[in-house]
């Protein structure tokens, strides 16, 4: 462990692929958290995942076993619907129906005025890909709720994620998308404020599985302490992508909680 983990007042916790792995606990994870809360370190969770409302995702994490409350976990689609309601956006919404849910409020009828894209499987064929090039043609905003290259499933095989559907909105249409989710400044900045510790971010570390969506970015901007686990999507000498140096490196998010107490 590097001395800048030495004087940690918080801990901003990546979710899927750090955590769980699907609806599998990584090693020791339930107790980890139980233990790192114990030292009185602020915990909050931030994750990408746009699989399914927050509603659902928290009720998932109880089912899971970690003690944690809604308050606690902060979301890139959250973000994206606080984004939709501060600018009147009526939205195109390429998501799963679990994620839709959180938008059942939102006027969605054509025409549209912004393009909100995730992680949804079974919606990014070409059908709804040009229905979204369609709007943005016609002058609507482009909106990545993050531009995740991959992700892991529970077996650890990994599959194409949510960027390079942005990417390709981005290229067809000539039009740059804003990120909400991780790693935009904006994003961690919500959970900090929400700890008390805006004002000292080098004080707080950031926990992923993902060096450049979860450590990348805001995350260095902000000056975070970046640690990156060995679960969840990580490939052998990933830590080598990082933009600057990591400041831990642990097989699991349970190996570094006990680094932090010991």
């Amino acid at each position: 462990m590097t001395s800048r983990l030495t004087n940690i007042k918080g801990v901003l916790l990546d979710l899927s692929g750090t955590l769980h792995i699907d609806n599998a606990v990584t090693l020791r994870a339930v107790e980890a958290l139980r233990l790192l809360r114990d030292t009185g370190i602020k915990v909050r969770f931030v994750t990408n995942s746009t699989k399914t409302s927050d509603e659902r995702l928290y009720a998932k994490l109880s089912k899971l076993g970690f003690d944690l409350s809604p308050s606690e976990i902060f979301t890139s689609l959250s973000a994206a619907k606080r984004l939709v309601q501060q600018r009147n956006y009526r939205p195109l919404l390429i998501l799963k129906d679990e994620a839709l849910e959180q938008f059942t409020d939102i006027r969605q009828d054509a025409p549209y005025n912004a393009v909100i894209i995730g992680l949804a499987p079974s919606k990014l064929d070409y059908q709804h890909m040009n229905s979204a090039f369609t709007a943005l043609l016609g002058g609507a905003d482009l909106v990545g709720i993050h531009r995740a290259k991959y992700y892991a499933s529970a077996e650890g095989q990994l599959s194409l994620g949510p960027g390079g559907f942005v990417a390709a909105l981005e290229y067809a249409a000539d039009k740059k998308a804003e990120l909400v989710g991780k790693p935009a400044r904006a994003f961690y900045e919500l959970a900090l404020a929400d700890m008390g510790l805006l004002e000292s971010p080098e004080n707080v570390a950031m926990v992923g599985d993902d060096v450049l969506a979860d450590l990348g970015g805001g995350a260095q901007e902000l000056g975070l302490l970046c640690v990156l686990v060995k679960t969840g999507k990580y490939r052998e000498d990933d830590e080598s992508k990082a933009k600057v140096p990591l400041d831990g490196i642990y097989d699991t998010f349970a190996d570094f909680v006990n680094a932090v107490i010991s």
